[in-house]
C-alpha cells in the first residue's frame, strides 16, 4: 500500500506541475476571446500560490523552462515576498535563477517587477540585494532614469540603493532641477521648455512631452522616427496610419517572427497582396532566425491551422492566436523536410489569411492524417464547434483503431488559456496540448509534449527542469562576462531614500 500511495502522489506531482508549465505558456492575465482578464488572473495566480506552497524548489526552476514574461516576473515576486528557502543550496541555485531572469527580461517588465516590490511591500535583505544587483548590471542608468523614471526611483527608494553621480537627484527632482551635465538628463530637463529638445528622448517619454507642447502628431512621429524602437515601430503601425496618415518604417529583417506575423494581419488586404512576395520573404528569414538559435530538425509535418474567427482573439491581444498560426506556419515548414499545411478554412496564400467562420477542426486534421503525416500538430484555441467535440472522438479512434504503436505524433498547441479549466484547453486524452505565447516557443514545447502526454515520470520532469536550469545560468554568466556592469552601487545610508 504504501507504494501504491507514493507512485499515487508522484503521478499528482507530475501532472500538477505540467498544469502550472502549461498556464505558464500562455496566460498573460489579459482578456481571451472566450474569457474576461478578471477570471484569468484569478486562475493563474491560483496556481502560482498551489505550486509555490506544496513544489518550491520546481516552483523556481520552472523559470527557466521558457515560460512568457507575465508568469516569470510573477515567480520573481512571489519567490522573493515568502523569504529565503531554508537549504543553502536551494537559496544559492534560487537567488541565481531570480537574478538571471530578471536580467534576461525586457527592461519595461523588469523594472515593473521591482516597482512592484513596493507596491507588495517585499523589502527583505534578499529583495534589496536583487535589486542592487540588477541596477549595477545595467548598462546605461542615465538612459533608464529618462524612461523608467517613476520606476527606478520606486525600486530606489525602496531598496535603499544610492546612485552615483546626478542620477538620486535627478529622480527626486527631475525637470525642475536648474542643470545637469550629463547630456540625456539635460535634454530631458529642456524639453519641459523647448520643443527641440524633446526629439533627443526615448519615444515614451517624447510622446507626454509633445502632447505638452502642442506638436502635431504626424510632425512628431516623423522627426522621432530616427529613435524608434522596432517593438514600437510595429506597435504604431496601425494608429500612426489612422492618426496621422503614415506609418513608420519597419525593418522586416529584424522583426520577431510572431510580431512579424501580427504586423502582417493588420495591414489591409490590398497592401498585403502588393507586398506578399516581400512579406513572405520576411516571415521566411524570421522562422530560418528562430531555428538558428534553436534548431529543431524535423521529418514529414502537417499542420492543423485554426483560422476561425475565435482566432481574432480580444481587444487586448487582438489576433494573437491567428498570428501564432501564421507564424507556426513557415516556422514548422522551414523546420521540416517535408510539409503541409491544413487552416480550418482553407486558404490559398498563407499572407492573406484572416479569422472567419466556425471551427471544424476534424475535416483538416482526417486530411492531415491522410496524408500520412509523421508529425500532426494542432495550432487552435481548443474550441471545436463544428461539430462539438469532434476531434477528441476522431482522435481517440485513430489511437485505439488505427494508430495503436503510435506512428504518428500528435500535439495540440494552444496559445489561449481557459481560466476555467486552468490550462489551456484540450481535444480530449488522446492529444497532449502545450501552451505558447508565441510560435517561437514551438521549439520549447515541442520537447515539453512528452510530459504533456502523460508517458514521462515525475524524475524526468525533474531532470528536464535541472537541464533547463544550468542551461539558462550558463547563459546567463556568459552574458555577464561579455558586458562587465559598468556600475558600482551600495546601500544608502539609514535615512536616506
Amino acid at each position: 500500500m504504501p507504494a501504491v500511495m507514493e507512485v499515487r502522489s508522484e503521478q499528482v506531482a507530475r501532472e500538477d506541475l505540467v498544469m502550472f508549465v502549461n498556464a505558464c505558456f500562455s496566460c498573460t492575465g489579459q482578456r481571451e476571446f472566450y474569457g474576461d482578464a478578471r477570471g484569468q488572473s484569478v486562475s493563474i495566480e491560483f496556481l502560482h500560490q498551489y505550486i509555490l506552497g506544496n513544489y518550491r524548489r520546481l516552483y523556481a526552476r520552472t523559470l527557466a523552462a521558457g515560460i512568457n514574461h507575465f508568469n516569470q516576473a510573477q515567480i520573481v515576486l512571489n519567490l522573493l515576498a515568502s523569504g529565503s528557502p531554508a537549504s543553502l543550496e536551494d537559496r544559492v541555485e534560487e537567488g541565481a535563477l531570480i537574478a538571471a531572469t530578471l536580467r534576461a527580461l525586457p527592461p519595461p517588465r523588469a523594472f515593473r517587477v521591482l516597482e512592484s516590490l513596493r507596491a507588495r511591500h517585499i523589502n527583505n535583505r534578499r529583495s534589496r540585494a536583487i535589486v542592487r544587483e540588477y541596477l549595477a548590471g545595467r548598462a546605461d542608468l542615465a538612459f533608464d532614469a529618462v524612461k523608467y523614471r517613476s520606476k527606478l526611483r520606486a525600486a530606489v527608494v525602496h531598496g535603499h540603493v544610492k546612485l552615483p553621480g546626478e542620477l538620486g537627484p535627478f529622480l527626486i527632482h527631475g525637470w525642475k532641477k536648474r542643470t545637469y551635465t550629463q547630456p540625456l538628463l539635460e535634454a530631458f530637463r529642456q524639453a519641459h521648455f523647448t520643443q527641440e529638445a524633446v526629439y533627443a528622448l526615448p519615444y515614451t517619454v517624447a510622446e507626454g512631452l509633445a502632447m505638452k507642447h502642442n506638436i502635431p502628431r504626424d510632425v512628431f512621429l516623423q522627426r522621432i522616427e530616427p529613435r524608434l524602437t522596432a517593438a514600437e515601430r510595429l506597435r504604431l503601425q496601425e494608429s500612426a496610419a489612422r492618426e496621422a496618415g503614415r506609418a513608420p518604417t519597419v525593418d522586416l529583417e529584424r522583426a520577431p517572427l510572431t510580431k512579424l506575423a501580427l504586423y502582417v494581419l493588420a495591414l489591409k488586404p490590398e497592401e498585403r497582396r502588393e507586398r506578399r512576395d516581400v512579406l513572405h520573404t520576411a516571415l521566411e528569414k524570421a522562422a530560418a532566425r528562430v531555428l538558428g538559435r534553436a534548431p529543431v530538425p524535423l521529418g514529414r509535418v502537417a499542420a492543423v491551422l485554426d483560422n476561425s474567427y475565435s482566432a481574432s482573439g480580444s481587444l487586448e491581444k487582438r489576433r494573437r492566436p491567428l498570428g501564432v498560426a501564421l507564424a507556426a506556419h513557415y516556422l514548422l515548414s522551414a523546420a521540416s523536410r517535408d510539409y503541409r499545411a491544413f487552416w480550418t478554412c482553407p486558404v490559398e496564400d498563407a499572407v492573406q489569411v484572416s479569422a472567419r467562420g466556425q471551427t471544424d477542426i476534424a475535416t483538416p486534421l482526417l486530411e492531415a492524417l491522410a496524408w500520412g503525416a509523421e508529425l500532426v500538430v494542432i495550432v487552435s484555441d481548443g474550441y471545436d464547434n463544428d461539430p462539438p467535440k469532434a476531434v477528441a472522438e476522431l482522435t481517440r479512434v485513430f489511437r485505439a483503431k488505427l494508430d495503436p504503436v503510435r506512428r504518428t505524433a500528435l500535439v495540440h498547441v494552444n496559445p489561449v488559456f481557459d481560466a476555467e479549466e486552468y490550462a489551456p484547453r484540450s481535444f480530449g486524452t488522446a492529444v497532449p496540448t502545450v501552451g505558447v505565447r508565441d510560435a517561437e516557443d514551438l521549439p520549447t514545447v515541442l520537447g515539453f509534449a512528452r510530459f504533456a502526454e502523460g508517458a514521462a515520470p515525475l524524475s524526468e520532469l525533474e531532470d528536464y527542469l535541472s537541464a533547463r536550469v544550468r542551461g539558462l545560468l550558463e547563459r546567463d554568466a556568459r552574458r555577464r562576462q561579455r558586458d562587465a556592469a559598468p556600475v558600482e552601487l551600495a546601500p544608502a545610508e539609514e535615512g536616506e531614500g
